[in-house]
C-alpha cells in the first residue's frame, strides 16, 4: 500500500505538477511505507516517524526489517536525511545493503533505547554518514534539512567515506530550491 492509497484526506489530489512528488506530506501517509535500496531488495517499512520537538525536524524513521509477519523483526532508526522517495514505485529508498543494514544500530520493539541522548544519535548518524540538524544551521550541501539541489529529492546526504556510500538522501525539493 502506498502514500497515496493512505490519504484519508485527499491531500495528494491536488498535486503541484511543478515537482517529483507532493510539497508537503502527511506523516501517517508515510507509516507503512516500503524501503527498498538500489539494487531493488525490499528492506523493510516505515513503523514510526520520530519529531525532534526542540528542532522542529524529522529526526528519524523507525525503520522495520526483517522477521516473518511482524515476528522477529529488528528496529532501526535511520536519519531522515538518509531516506528518499521514490515517487514513481510510491516507496522509499535507502542507500544501504541488507547486509550493511543487519550490522546497523538496531533495537528491539518492546525495548526501544532513548533516541533523544547525544550518545544514540551520534552511533545512528555515524553508520549513516549523516549530521544532526541543529536549529539554525545548516547542513553539508548548504541546505537546511527539507530544502535541496536534486529534482530526486535529495538533500543533506551521506559523507564521504561513509560505511553505507556517498549518495545524497532526503525528502525534499527540486533544483529551484522549493520542497517537494
Amino acid at each position: 500500500m502506498s502514500y497515496l492509497d493512505r490519504d484519508p484526506f485527499g491531500i495528494y489530489r491536488d498535486r503541484d505538477e511543478q515537482g517529483p512528488g507532493p510539497r508537503l506530506m502527511g506523516a501517517d501517509t508515510l507509516v507503512g511505507e516500503d524501503v527498498y535500496n538500489r539494487q531493488e531488495e525490499d528492506l523493510g517499512d516505515i513503523k514510526e516517524i520520530m519529531l525532534d520537538m526542540q528542532t522542529g525536524q524529522i529526526a528519524y524513521a523507525v525503520l522495520s526489517f526483517g522477521g516473518w509477519l511482524g515476528m522477529g523483526d529488528k528496529l532501526f532508526a535511520v536519519p531522515w536525511q538518509s531516506l528518499q522517495l521514490d515517487t514513481v514505485n510510491k516507496r522509499f529508498l535507502l542507500d544501504v545493503s541488507k547486509e550493511q543494514l543487519r550490522n546497523a544500530p538496531g533495537f528491539d520493539k518492546d525495548r526501544w533505547p532513548d533516541m533523544a541522548s547525544s550518545e544514540f544519535s551520534s552511533q545512528v548518524h555515524s553508520f549513516y554518514g549523516t549530521q544532526e540538524a541543529l536549529p539554525g544551521q545548516r547542513t553539508s550541501s548548504g541546505s537546511v534539512m527539507g530544502q535541496s539541489t536534486s529534482s530526486l529529492q535529495s538533500g543533506s546526504g551521506y559523507s564521504q567515506g561513509s560505511s553505507v556510500g556517498s549518495e545524497s538522501g532526503n525528502l525534499s525539493g527540486d533544483k529551484t530550491g522549493r520542497n517537494y
